[in-house]
């Protein structure tokens, strides 16, 4: 398994070689679609990228949790939780990836 991590810095570099905007461009654009992800889904939004995914956010009620270590019962509240769903031609193309 891998242990490099695409950073938003390397979408900056790709995005400059790629589109051939400048280096600034390229970081304003990245950041601006981020930002639009971000925005999405802060407001309660689906958010799908065709042919990679959907983010989404899920409302997780309270319930009753246990410390591993003591056993103890603690509450967990209620909380909104981003979760992500692959498309299934990006399923298919990570299984292609580790028959390598």
């Amino acid at each position: 398994m891998s242990t490099k991590t695409l950073t938003r810095m390397d979408l900056n570099e790709a995005v400059f070689r790629e589109v051939g905007l400048s280096r600034n461009e390229s970081a304003d654009l990245v950041e601006t679609v981020l930002q639009k992800i971000s925005d999405a889904l802060v407001q309660g939004e689906s958010v799908k990228v065709s042919s990679f995914g959907t983010f989404s956010i899920r409302d997780k009620s309270a319930r009753i949790g246990r410390n591993p270590k003591t056993g103890e019962e603690v509450p967990i509240l209620p909380r909104r939780v981003m979760t992500f769903r692959p498309s299934h031609l990006m399923k298919d193309r990570v299984e292609q990836g580790n028959k390598s």
